[in-house]
Order: C-alpha cells, then sequence, then structure tokens
C-alpha cells in the first residue's frame, strides 16, 4: 500500500534552491599539479607548497577537486544549452514477494536539464517534479522533487560563488540502511535533500598565494514516521543538520623563494545535528612543505594542531525513566540537560606522502599520518587517458555526521554532468554521467543513524563518452564506527560500526538518428554493527535492481518510451524474515521545449 503524501515545505524551498543553484558549483580538495580530469590539460609540474587545499584533511570522499570540475569552461567552447520537458506516463507495478499486489499509476511530471558553460560561469542541473495518481485504494497520490545540480560564478577576479544541491528518494531499512531504486510504490519511501553554498577568494601577493573559502551546507532527512513498533526495535532516524566550513591558506611555490614549497593554514568545521542536539567541532592549524624530486614526483609533509570534539544532550525521560520519542518517530531532547562530550581529542597531526604527476593524464596522491588520535590514510589518483574517459580512485577518513557525509560527496561532483535517473520513477540515482572525476555519491548515503561517525572508505569511478555510447561505473566501501556519549539514549551506539559496500553502473546509447536506450544496474550490501535497542537490532540488508528504457523520436519534439525493471531488498534478520521484490513497467510520453 501507499502512503498519500504531500509536497513538503521543505521539498519547495528545495525546488527555489535548485532555481538558484545552477550557476554555482563547490571546491572540494584540489591537487597542487592540476586537472586530469578527462582535459589533458595543466601545468605537468608539482604545484604550491601543500598538498591540497584542505591540508592534511583528506576530508572529502571524492576523487575530483574543484578545478578539475571547472576543466569544461575552459578547454570547450561557451554553450548554453538547457532543455525544459514536460511528461506523462502510465506505470505498472507487481510485487513478486512476499505478496502479489498489482499497482498501476499515471503520472504527469515537468522538470528541466541542462548545462551552462562559459567564462567565468560553469553548472549543470537536473531538476524535476512528478505527480502519481493511484489507481485504486492501494495506490495512493504522491508528489515528488528530485534534482541535482552543481556549479560556479565569478563574481571578480579571484572571488567565485559555488553552489549545489541534491534531491532524492529512498527506502530505509529498520536498520538504517538505505536502498536506492523504484519504491514509488512503497510505504516507507523517505525524502533526502542537501544543499550548500559558498565564497571563495584567491589572490597573491608577490610570491605568496592567499585563499580562503567558507561554506555551509544543509541536510534533511523527510521521515515523517520513523521506525517505533510494538513489534520492533526503534532505529532514530537522522532528522537534519546544518554544516559550516571556514579555510585559509598561504603558501609559495617550489623554486619561487626557496627550492621547497612552504605553506600555513588553518580549517574550522562545525556540524549541528537537530538529533539530541549533537555537535561537531573540529579546528586544525598546520604548516606543511613540498620537497621536488623531479618535474613528476614530490615529497609532501605537514605538521601541526588539531582540536576535535563531539558532544550532546541526552533525550527526554518519561515515565520510568524510558526515552520520550516525538510524533516522527525520532527522540525528543531534553534542552535543559547539560551537554555531554561524546568524544574528544587534541594535540599534535602530522602526515607524510608523495605527489606523482608522471604525465598530463595521470596523477597519484597518497598521505599517512597521525590524526583523531590514531593513524590515518588518505590520496586520491586519476587517470584520463583521452578527453573521453577517465578513471578515478579515492581514500578518505573524517569525522561527520550524515549531513555533513552527503554534503561532502555531493561537493565532489563535477560541475558537467548528465544526471542519470531511474527510467521507471524518473529518481536521481547514486551517480551522474561525466568524463569528470568524482561522479557518484554513493559514500556520502550508507546509513541513516543519527549518530555521529568516524568514516572511513574508499570510492572508484569510471566514464566513457564514446559519442553515440556513453558507459560508467561507481563502487566503493564505507566504514562507519559511531559516537555517542556513554549517559545518553544513544550511548549503546558508541563504537558500533556499520559497512557499507555499494555499486552502481549505467550503460546509454543511440541506435540510429530517431531511438535510444538507456539502462542502470545498482547493488548494495549493507552490514550494521551489533547493537541494542536504540540503534536497532537487525542483520545484513542487500538491495538489487536493474532497469531499461527504448526511446523513440515522433517529432521533432516528441518522443515515446518504454521500460522495464526489477529491483530487491533481501534481510538477514529474524524479526524480518522474508524478501521484497518488485516488477515494474512503463510507457510515456515526453515533449521537450
Amino acid at each position: 500500500m501507499t502512503r498519500t503524501s504531500r509536497l513538503s515545505g521543505n521539498a519547495a524551498a528545495l525546488a527555489a534552491a535548485f532555481a538558484c543553484a545552477l550557476p554555482f558549483a563547490a571546491d572540494a580538495q584540489t591537487l597542487g599539479y592540476g586537472n586530469v580530469a578527462g582535459s589533458g590539460s595543466g601545468s605537468g609540474s608539482v604545484g604550491p607548497g601543500r598538498a591540497s587545499d584542505d591540508g592534511d584533511s583528506g576530508d572529502a570522499p571524492a576523487a575530483s577537486s574543484g578545478r578539475a570540475g571547472r576543466s569544461g569552461a575552459t578547454r570547450g567552447t561557451k554553450r548554453t544549452d538547457i532543455r525544459p520537458y514536460i511528461e506523462a506516463a502510465q506505470i505498472v507495478t507487481k510485487e513478486l514477494s512476499p505478496g502479489d499486489d498489482v499497482l498501476t499509476y499515471s503520472r504527469l511530471a515537468a522538470g528541466v536539464d541542462g548545462t551552462v558553460v562559459g567564462r567565468n560561469t560553469a553548472g549543470s542541473l537536473s531538476l524535476r517534479y512528478e505527480r502519481s495518481f493511484g489507481w485504486g485504494r492501494k495506490a495512493g497520490d504522491n508528489d515528488n522533487v528530485t534534482g541535482v545540480a552543481r556549479g560556479y560564478t565569478t563574481l571578480l577576479p579571484g572571488v567565485q560563488v559555488d553552489a549545489g544541491a541534491l534531491a532524492t528518494r529512498t527506502r530505509i531499512g529498520q536498520n538504517g540502511s538505505i536502498s536506492l531504486g523504484p519504491q514509488a510504490s512503497r510505504d516507507n519511501v523517505t525524502n533526502i535533500y542537501s544543499v550548500y553554498a559558498g565564497p571563495s577568494v584567491a589572490t597573491q601577493a608577490g610570491d605568496i598565494a592567499l585563499s580562503g573559502n567558507y561554506r555551509i551546507g544543509y541536510t534533511k532527512v523527510e521521515q515523517s514516521d520513523a521506525f517505533v513498533s510494538a513489534n520492533q526495535p526503534s532505529v532514530d532516524i537522522f532528522d537534519d543538520s546544518v554544516v559550516q566550513l571556514a579555510e585559509v591558506h598561504a603558501g609559495v611555490k617550489p623554486y619561487d623563494v626557496l627550492p621547497v614549497g612552504l605553506g600555513a593554514g588553518a580549517t574550522y568545521y562545525r556540524e549541528d545535528i537537530s538529533n539530541l542536539d549533537q555537535k561537531v567541532q573540529d579546528f586544525k592549524a598546520r604548516a606543511d612543505i613540498t620537497i621536488p624530486v623531479d618535474n613528476t614526483l614530490a615529497l609532501v609533509g605537514g605538521v601541526g594542531y588539531e582540536d576535535v570534539e563531539v558532544s550532546s544532550r541526552d533525550a527526554l525521560r518519561g515515565a520510568g525513566g524510558l526515552p520520550v520519542v516525538g510524533r516522527d518517530g525520532r527522540y525528543v531532547t531534553d534542552k535543559g540537560a547539560p551537554r555531554q562530550i561524546a568524544y574528544e581529542t587534541n594535540g599534535l597531526i602530522w602526515d607524510a606522502g608523495v605527489i606523482w604527476r608522471p604525465s598530463r593524464r595521470t596523477a597519484l596522491e597518497a598521505h599517512v599520518g597521525r590524526r583523531y588520535g590514531s593513524t590515518t590514510y588518505y590520496g586520491t589518483f586519476a587517470y584520463a587517458p583521452s578527453v573521453r574517459s577517465a578513471f578515478n580512485v579515492s581514500v578518505y577518513d573524517n569525522v561527520a555526521g550524515f549531513g555533513g557525509q552527503l554534503n561532502r560527496s555531493l561537493i565532489g561532483l563535477p560541475t558537467e554532468f548528465q544526471a542519470i535517473r531511474d527510467v521507471l520513477n524518473g529518481n536521481v540515482g547514486g551517480c551522474v554521467a561525466s568524463v569528470e572525476g568524482g561522479n557518484c555519491i554513493g559514500n556520502g548515503l550508507g546509513s541513516v543513524r543519527s549518530a555521529v561517525f568516524r568514516a572511513r572508505g574508499v570510492m572508484a569511478t569510471y566514464s566513457l563518452n564514446l559519442g553515440q555510447f556513453q558507459t560508467g561505473f561507481g563502487a566503493g566501501y564505507d566504514r562507519r564506527r559511531f559516537i555517542a556519549a556513554r549517559n545518553t539514549v544513544l550511548g549503546t551506539a558508541n563504537g558500533v560500526i556499520d559497512e557499507n559496500y555499494w555499486l552502481s553502473a549505467y550503460f546509454n546509447g543511440r541506435l540510429s538518428e530517431r531511438s535510444s536506450f538507456s539502462t542502470d544496474v545498482y547493488a548494495n550490501w549493507f552490514k550494521p554493527g551489533a547493537s541494542q535497542v536504540p540503534l536497532g537490532v537487525n542483520g545484513d540488508t542487500t538491495g538489487i535492481g536493474a532497469s531499461a528504457a527504448y526511446n523513440r523520436s515522433l517529432t521533432r519534439r516528441l518522443s515515446a518510451s518504454a521500460a522495464l525493471g526489477i529491483d530487491g531488498v533481501s534481510r538477514d534478520d529474524p524479526l524480518l524474515d522474508e524478501d521484497f521484490w518488485t516488477a515494474s513497467a512503463a510507457v510515456g510520453v515526453r515533449y521537450s521545449f
């Protein structure tokens, strides 16, 4: 059965944010040796006296840099390609397991896809609103806004504003796992929204390069009735958070002043999570050095000071000392309770690494050091054998909440892309099609537990554009060790480890001048850590899905399509010992303006 839903104020506000976000993009970590994301451009020499804009952070789970994302604006001709459309479709969904319901929907949708590339502006946008009308008592009506955008605009020389936004639908399991795929007909559909924006400044004072940036982001998980049931353990689902990041840096390149590059900078990260008033604060200051070995290789290192603190309040207690659960299924925060420290560390941080740039199309950066009171590893690898293909790998290590992690993944997206949407329900998937790096957000999703965590993981993406055919994949592993104050309701979450493996791939192409096809597959394996009731006691979850569509142009602006898809969720859970599988089919028409 499907629950009737309304387009919320959050969704409407996000639609406005998408409209404003098109000219903007974000600045993630920047490799000092330039861009290799399919452009073949770059200086070919080792860059300034630090490895990245974040210094030692290793924060961004993305394989590309912000500057890499702007390559299209400099290597190609100026262009503006905006494609509004309206669409009508008929959808049939057959439940294969555990039941056999057949649900039918009529869908009306309006959207816009576009890319803007100019001298001072670049960005891509895919925004879609749809209204589904259910046939019969079991198929309800619903509204949805989905989309993704990233871009930037230069206001003055050295001054630019970056922004991006994401809206997607997902299915959340009782163990907090996320599963992408066709779920328009399910009761437990959850909307996830994330948006960020901020200015950056870069200038030169003699031989010294000066830079600074500020970013603010907001993430919302719209789950109106989180998982509280008499027969099930409750899971405190993430609600919303505000993330702020400020950075300053000064540095000189090798040989400008000395035979080595030198730099110094500071970073302040803060995330305020509504659940139990959790707060993450991370301040670090460091100095770094770049020692060129030759024109393609440099040794890098840094040393500094970091102060990290994670804190929260407890839940409001009711009769018998039991935590009070609100109407939305989340714990009610006791605003009068004292703030309790869940994690804190301060002192010396350091790292050492290597930057290797053997050609304009290959770049490697790898670091090992000490941070968060233990050993840390992070780095990136980028390989672009031609302007049509790119392969990227990133390894990361950071402390954040769900909102901060998703914001980081969104920032890692390129500015020139084509959104990969589910051919059956139009939902934005885990990846976008682009020959620039960092084209997936899979590692930013993982689980939606409310507790702060330390995330370590790896992500790899590959994209190939042959003109008539386009293909790509993303795969990753994300390990989250949760951090919670022991004397609060989330205390049993402290030290619990969730692991998530994911895979997403697509293959699209043209069959003739008037016909085309698109296919995509996804898989997700989620292994929750053992815990007690407040976090949920559930087994592993596996989500798998695939879909294919055929499109035919009827006139210059009118096209028709037919699509088939299947997806399912398998749970290794004694409380939910059943799998859920559905098959779907759709036919529709689209008019493009």
